[in-house]
């Protein structure tokens, strides 16, 4: 077994504040944009987590539960809520060899990416594509996080958490989750009230994910590569399988040339990442609104794989087309708007970029007009992918 991972720096103790009081939510998330809160704790240990969010909710106050702060744009208002933070870090795995397999449990908290470093080091096969994607191993489920022909859904076996309407803890297997493209029962929740339980929850939704636990492959070897531009950069065919060290270290390296790799200093990766989700539609949809030219990929049912590293079924009469794609062919390329505050990335037309000093209102401005050029150039309606919360577009 695992012994957890040490934080990388001491956080916070439970309960307390930045210096000089509560920060701003542009000093809790990767696009740096977000008015102050009124009430802010950071905590480390489940009961504090679980304390903190019974006690918003029995003050009747908006609640905020964030990790990595990466898939979030806040408003400039200030947030009159409480905004609790998981610092909790740990990783418990344990490889079995009379099965092939290996269970990994992590709390909340803890920084994806290192879980999939450790699962790549201990020789763990099946989420060594998912590298390099900033945030906590919490929000994993929320999304279904998926990248380079992997999802979350495949790996994935429970999640705990805590039911804000039951007032409980609890375990969801992974078919409960009610997984899709970059959706989930968990997801739904904040703002479909048949998911919420007869009410929305937004901006954290019902459930408060604890705990993530996974089955991996005991195994050195990557899974199956299925992603042509991810076999290309390894210089194979797709289907081919890899050690998963190299795998990881050519997704690391496409990540930072689009980047989607975090780094201070580089203003093209002050953003959520995708701004916009990869738009699904029917082939009849895609005959009628698409150019002859556009991207068409077929679908998968990554919930629907029935061991690890093996295909996902094709979902039929579905495509899914580049929401990158028609960004940049409706006009909007690799750093439109460089010289505002905001504008797109100089390294993908599908990240939002603080360029320092942006307003969540730039950013909203820059968002609004790429959604509206391409709607007015395809008639598709692009879907945000990170929370919008106090804002809208």
């Amino acid at each position: 077994m695992l012994d957890p991972l040490t934080p990388a720096a001491t956080p916070l103790a439970a309960g307390s504040t930045f210096p000089g009081g509560a920060p701003t939510l542009a000093e809790l998330t990767t696009l740096r944009v977000g008015g102050p809160v009124r009430e802010y704790v950071e905590a480390q240990t489940e009961a504090e987590l679980v304390s903190a969010v019974r006690a918003a909710d029995d003050a009747g106050a908006a609640l905020l539960v964030l990790g990595g702060g990466s898939n979030l744009l806040a408003s400039d208002a200030p947030f009159d809520g409480v905004v609790v933070r998981d610092a909790r870090r740990a990783i418990d795995g344990v490889g079995d060899d009379a099965c092939a397999g290996a269970s990994l449990t992590v709390p909340a908290g803890q920084p994806w990416d290192d879980v999939v470093a450790t699962a790549v080091q201990e020789g763990w096969m099946g989420v060594e594509a998912l590298s390099g994607i900033p945030g906590s191993a919490g929000a994993t489920p929320v999304q279904n996080v998926g990248a380079y022909g992997q999802e979350v859904a495949e790996t994935l076996s429970s999640v705990r958490v805590y039911d804000r309407l039951e007032r409980r803890t609890r375990m969801f297997a992974v078919g409960e989750l009610g997984l899709g493209y970059r959706t989930s029962l968990l997801k739904r929740s904040l703002a479909d009230t048949a998911a919420g339980g007869g009410r929305t929850w937004g901006p954290t939704g019902r459930y408060v994910v604890l705990e993530v636990s996974f089955q991996l492959r005991l195994a050195t070897l990557s899974a199956p590569v299925r992603y042509p531009e991810l076999a290309r950069t390894l210089g194979i065919d797709v289907g081919r399988r890899v050690p998963a060290a190299d795998v990881r270290a050519a997704v690391l390296e496409l990540r930072r040339g689009k980047g989607m790799v975090l780094d201070a200093a580089d203003h093209d990766t002050w953003s959520a990442g995708s701004f916009f989700t990869n738009p699904l539609m029917s082939v009849a949809e895609a005959d009628a609104l698409l150019p002859a030219d556009a991207p068409r990929y077929p679908v998968a049912d990554h919930t629907a794989i029935h061991q690890i590293g093996g295909s996902a079924p094709v979902v039929e009469d579905l495509v899914k087309t580049s929401a990158a794609w028609l960004i940049s062919h409706a006009g909007f390329e690799k750093g439109f708007g460089l010289g505002a505050p905001a504008s797109l990335s100089t390294k993908h037309a599908l990240a939002l970029t603080n360029r320092g000093g942006a307003t969540a209102e730039d950013l909203l401005a820059l968002a609004r007009a790429v959604r509206e050029g391409v709607r007015a150039a395809y008639g598709i309606e692009l879907i945000p992918e990170p929370v919008l919360l106090g804002a809208a577009l």
